[in-house]
């Protein structure tokens, strides 16, 4: 009998609900930006030296939050210079939220906006139909490596469109979290397809080590309340539930035995003032072209 689970990613509605749950509840975008704070501003050091135009590619560029947040490091670094900011998202929901926020927010006279309604395999086949093979100063891939069919031709693909001194940034899941016990331990019991793959930073550095690729690594620390979780039929836990597991409506159609290990999904944890507290750290790592 076939199992009644599926992909979260089957429902667009329920898994941008669960997600911008998970962000309520985590502390994922807050270290983010402290790493866009922090770190950043060295990692683009060198991607604009002489040049009147900077081209920025964003891979699953979201609602654009984080986005606005490394065109604001560019600026600085290089105020002035014309950006062309391309971004590929295949969520009309979230790129109309994106364009509401660049509406919103000023200094941003010098970006050129470009959206791409594709996933980052329709860009990929469409720049191949087309012939174009267009070069650009930064890519970024944000937590957008789960939801394609081959990450290492993906990673190919995308680093190889980088310009001398370019640099290719993914953030995702890090090796050493709580998410990552969580699928290595489950994972198996989840309906992934080919929606969605799990993948964490250990994934990607044995990609760029077998391609020979040099690379920075840099653990994003990150945590995500998952009290609500604990509590029978609650809507948010339920949500929650959802998100880390990929699994649309997890508590109502997992089979007895996976849901009686509840407690254990969720990976590490600790209880602090009633709350259970979840490990979910992030990795940045930051690759470029090799010299010429």
């Amino acid at each position: 009998m076939a199992s009644p689970m599926r992909s979260l990613l089957t429902d667009p509605a329920r898994y941008l609900q669960s997600f911008r749950l998970f962000l309520t509840n985590s502390t994922e975008h807050q270290c983010m930006r402290e790493f866009m704070e922090r770190q950043l501003p060295a990692e683009i050091a060198s991607i604009g030296n002489g040049k009147s135009t900077i081209n920025i590619l964003s891979v699953g560029g979201g609602a654009g939050e984080i986005d606005l947040l490394i065109l604001s490091k560019v600026q600085a670094r290089y105020p002035g210079v014309t950006i062309n900011n391309d971004v590929i998202e295949p969520s009309a929901d979230q790129i109309s939220k994106y364009k509401e926020r660049v509406a919103e927010t000023s200094s941003l006279e010098n970006v050129k906006f470009t959206w791409h309604e594709e996933t980052a395999y329709e860009y990929e086949s469409r720049m191949n139909a087309e012939k174009k093979s267009k070069k650009w100063d930064f890519i970024h891939m944000i937590q957008m490596l789960y939801y394609v069919e081959d990450i290492p031709a993906t990673i190919r693909y995308f680093h190889s469109l980088l310009e001398a001194q370019a640099k290719l940034l993914i953030i995702l899941v890090s090796g050493t979290s709580g998410w990552e016990t969580l699928w290595k331990k489950f994972g198996s019991s989840f309906p992934l397809n080919d929606l969605c793959s799990y993948v964490s930073s250990a994934d990607i550095r044995t990609i760029l080590d077998s391609a020979g690729l040099k690379y920075q690594l840099h653990e994003l620390p990150s945590y995500m309340d998952i009290t609500s979780c604990f509590i029978e039929g609650n809507k948010d836990g339920e949500l929650l539930l959802d998100f880390l597991t990929e699994t649309c409506q997890f508590s109502k159609t997992a089979p007895p035995e996976l849901k009686r290990q509840r407690d254990l999904q969720t990976g590490p944890r600790w209880r602090c003032k009633s709350q259970a507290i979840e490990d979910g750290r992030d990795s940045a790592v930051v690759t470029t072209v090799p010299e010429r």
